[in-house]
This record gives structure tokens, sequence and C-alpha cells, in this order.
């Protein structure tokens, strides 16, 4: 069957749309993507204005199309960190489902750690053992520990790149005190959850995701993203610290100029690579691998897990 999957992030809105069925990898088919950072348009008081419920609008509106033209049979639509936190989410919520159709599930912190890590699992095998799994999304950070495809333990704290960068980095580039102070921050967030997960014993693997461990991955030199996700990318924490001062000292037109750094992301960089330092330090991560699947694909394995029976079964039929 093919299914597209929704994600209404707190830096892009972003349809995957995949050939799945029970037991079999889901085949990427078509990507539709909108840079909306939803998390930079919070107002005031922390709700998201009528001009960007406008636009967050018009973005679904485009992705449903895509998703209509692409022969979805379901779009499993869910929103992060941005929309939950929105002061006005109930208003948010209620415009979308009005004006598109659209029922947004409004994700928690915990179930995208959890979903995430599922993917995770799913992608290295048991093989694996026990992994750790970071990721930093625009709003929170991501982490989840476990040997099961249920973690063990998992964590969502509000050190997203977008947030971080809107609320503490205000430079271009950012101030020297400023970067300390966040420095300081994001440390002290990470450190009080850091033995939650070290009394579970020492990870086996430790894996990261999403499009900031991506990009510091590659300037540390791994493959590019044209080279196929089969190919193993890693980031070293030597590298990684060799990094930080550099994207410091450069304005955001310099960071975009970077191998596998787009100008959308680049202003964000910094900060996430500031989250990046402090978890791989904290932790005592001297090297991490980077998995190709995150969050989206957790939520397409998961409504496969869970379709019924019957429906398995004549999805299998079909591809035989």
């Amino acid at each position: 069957m093919r299914l597209g999957v929704l994600d209404v992030g707190s830096n892009t809105v972003h349809l995957l749309v995949v050939d799945a069925h029970p037991g079999a990898r889901p085949l990427p088919a078509h990507s539709h993507k909108a840079e909306l950072r939803l998390a930079e348009l919070l107002d005031a008081n922390g709700a998201i204005d009528t001009d960007g419920i406008d636009r967050l609008i018009g973005v679904i509106r485009d992705a449903l199309q895509a998703a209509e033209d692409k022969g979805c049979e379901d779009v499993l639509s869910f929103a992060t960190s941005a929309v939950r936190e929105a002061s006005n989410v109930d208003e948010v919520l209620a415009r979308v489902a009005a004006e598109t159709g659209v029922r947004l599930a409004v994700l928690t912190g915990d179930e995208e750690a959890r979903l995430t890590f599922l993917a995770v699992r799913r992608w290295f095998g048991w093989s694996a053992g026990r992994l750790l799994v970071l990721d930093i999304g625009g709003g929170s950070l991501e982490i989840a520990y476990g040997l099961d495809e249920e973690p063990d333990a998992a964590v969502s704290l509000p050190l997203g790149a977008g947030r971080l960068t809107g609320g503490w980095l205000p430079g271009d580039p950012p101030g020297s005190d400023d970067v300390r102070a966040l420095r300081r921050h994001v440390r002290a967030q990470i450190a009080r959850v850091v033995g939650d997960f070290s009394r579970l014993g020492a990870p086996d693997h430790v894996v990261a995701t999403s499009k900031t461990f991506k990009q510091l991955a590659r300037l540390a030199g791994a493959a590019r993203s044209t080279d196929g996700l089969y190919v193993q990318r890693a980031l070293s924490r030597t590298a990684l610290a060799e990094w930080v001062p550099k994207l410091v000292g450069m304005p955001t037109a310099e960071r975009a100029e970077l191998p596998g750094v787009s100008l959308g992301r680049a202003g964000q960089l910094v900060a996430g690579a500031l989250v990046a330092e402090a978890a791989m330090e904290l932790f005592d991560v001297e090297e991490l691998e980077i998995c190709p699947w995150a969050l989206r694909e957790g939520v397409i394995l998961r409504r496969l897990d869970h379709l019924p029976a019957e429906q398995a079964a004549v999805g299998q039929l079909s591809t035989g």
C-alpha cells in the first residue's frame, strides 16, 4: 500500500510518501517539504499568530495535493513540539481541521522519542544490542535507550536547534557571551537526565538521527546523502569539538556554503552543534553512527504493526 506521512515539525512541514506493507521495509517514493519554521513564528505570548496559521494551512493543502497526486491510500498526520507547546494549540488544530480536513495528532515528547527509537531499532536490528538514540529537532532533543523495540528510558528536553537559536543566539555570528550562556544552559538540562540512563548500563551502540546530526557528520567527512542510504556515516566527538568553534565564528551566510548545510538550517547549526557536543560529552560517547530512519519512519512502522490481520494478509498477497 502507498502511505503518506505528514510531519508538521518545528522547522519543516514534510510529506513522506512510501510504499509499504507489514514485514517489509518502507520504500520512499516521494518527498515534499516546506520550510515553515513554526518555532520562530510564536508571538510574545507563545502563540502561533494568525499569519503563521494561514501559512501552515496553505502548506498542508499543498502536501495533501501532492499525496493525492502520488496515489496515497492514507495520510498519517502529526505535529511535534512547535504545535504541542503553542499557547493556542487548540485554535491551531481546530482551524487546520476545519479548513483542510486534517486532524493532526499531537505527539508528546515521550512519543517522539519512542517512535524514533523504534525506527532506529528496526534499521539496525537486534544485533545492535543496547541502543542509545539521540535526536535533535527544531524544538526539542529526544533521548532513548533500550534493548527491545520499546525503550527502557525515553525523555524529551526543550533543546531544539530552532528554539535555542531564537531564544539565546540573536547575533550573526553569535556573541561569545551568548554562546557561553547557552552552553551552560544546555549542559545543565542534559546533566539532569544523564543519571537516569547511566544506571541502565553502557549502550552497545550509540545512534543519532535528525538533520542537525547529519549535517555535522557531513562536515566531519561523512559521505554525501547522494551516496545512498546504506553507506555508513559516523560522527566522532573529536571532530565535532574541532568544528564547534569554527561554526561559532561564522555568519549564517558562510555556514550555508559548507558541505551539506542548507541556507534554511545554517542559522540553527551553532545551537545544534552545542547540543550535540554536550550530549556526546555528558553521555561519554566517543563516536556515534547516523541512522537514515527517524520519527516519520517510526510512525509508518507503528501503523503497519497495527494493521488488521486480514488487511495485512491481503497486502502480502498483493505483493506476491
